[in-house]
């Protein structure tokens, strides 16, 4: 498996071979279907790659080959987990940056029933998985597609496994984004449903089918509006608010002090999608200025570097933001 760059030594500098040992490692995931893994690596840097025996080498100017070489790493330490990437993930391996300094990462979560493993895919969602086992409530801050939710409730469900809490409660604002829930079909319940939709969708992809349905029934995993928590105290607990951004001060409150005792909390939500009439009264802003520096309260901060969706959502998200910083 060869593949050559356009112009990989055009500035004149003489090419510098990189030799990294594949010894291990799957050279079908490395590769990547029609070798669109090192293709990629070769779109990001002007270097040349060759992947043949059990070596990658790495050839062309100094600079852009210490920096591919480091990539190359990422993605032979993956495939030698049998860990499958695409072509996103090594654009994404070229924005992270170095490893944390001290080498530590969250354990990949096997979840029961699950064959797939579930693990970060970027540094910055390593350090939130990371905190949302160090502490007690973790606000999740960032773009759409970051994994917020998802390693939020993949942690809720090893939690539950592992018998360190006896019960998952997910709750999402029902806010009207544009749509009047007046005008749709059936009870409060199935006015309702599709709100709390994307927080089945991630359980389903963690459970076994038979064993959410069962868990539901027997109300050891609870889905419901953010009005439904009022009132109540949770003991023994993971509790998850999703789309935060679009609680109200007031229900944000009524939400952070239904924690009993033994439970755990995570807020996600993305502060440039508040649906709220007066964006000044979203809950989330709120935290952010007055519960910083509360021990056992950790904050992370997404940035569109974590967006695992389509390559082209990173880039929306940019554009967006981009759009909000120009003066009016």
């Amino acid at each position: 498996m060869e593949m050559a760059s356009r112009g990989a030594a055009s500035d004149g500098v003489e090419p510098l071979p990189r030799r990294l040992s594949t010894e291990g490692a799957d050279l079908l995931l490395l590769a990547g279907v029609g070798d669109a893994n090192l293709a990629e690596l070769q779109r990001i840097y002007p270097v040349r790659v060759t992947l043949r025996g059990d070596a990658m080498t790495i050839s062309g100017p100094a600079e852009a080959v210490d920096k591919a070489a480091s990539v190359g790493q990422r993605m032979i330490d993956a495939a030698r987990q049998r860990t499958a990437f695409e072509a996103d993930d090594v654009l994404r391996f070229s924005m992270e940056g170095p490893a944390s300094p001290d080498g530590s990462t969250p354990e990949r979560l096997v979840l029961p029933g699950v064959r797939k493993i579930i693990q970060p895919k970027t540094v910055g969602q390593a350090q939130y998985l990371r905190a949302l086992y160090e502490n007690d409530i973790v606000v999740g801050i960032g773009p759409a597609g970051t994994g917020k939710t998802y390693l939020a409730v993949a942690a809720a469900v090893d939690m539950l496994a592992r018998k360190r809490v006896r019960r998952i409660v997910l709750a999402r604002p029902a806010v009207e984004a544009g749509e009047s829930l007046g005008f749709l079909p059936g009870d409060m319940q199935a006015k309702v449903d599709p709100y709390l939709r994307p927080l089945y969708d991630a359980l389903e992809d963690m459970m076994p089918p038979e064993r959410m349905q069962r868990a539901l029934e027997t109300r050891v995993i609870e889905i419901a509006p953010l009005a439904y928590m009022r009132g109540r105290t949770l003991g023994d607990a993971f509790v998850i608010l999703d789309e935060a951004q679009n609680a109200t001060s007031l229900q944000m409150k009524m939400f952070l002090t239904r924690l009993g005792v033994n439970s755990r909390a995570v807020i996600t939500g993305d502060k440039t999608q508040i649906d709220l009439p007066n964006r000044a009264d979203s809950g989330l802003t709120q935290v952010e200025r007055i519960l910083p520096g509360i021990e056992g309260i950790g904050f992370h901060y997404f940035t569109d570097a974590d967006v695992i969706r389509h390559r082209l959502v990173r880039e929306i998200v940019k554009a967006y933001a981009a759009e909000s910083e120009q003066p009016t």
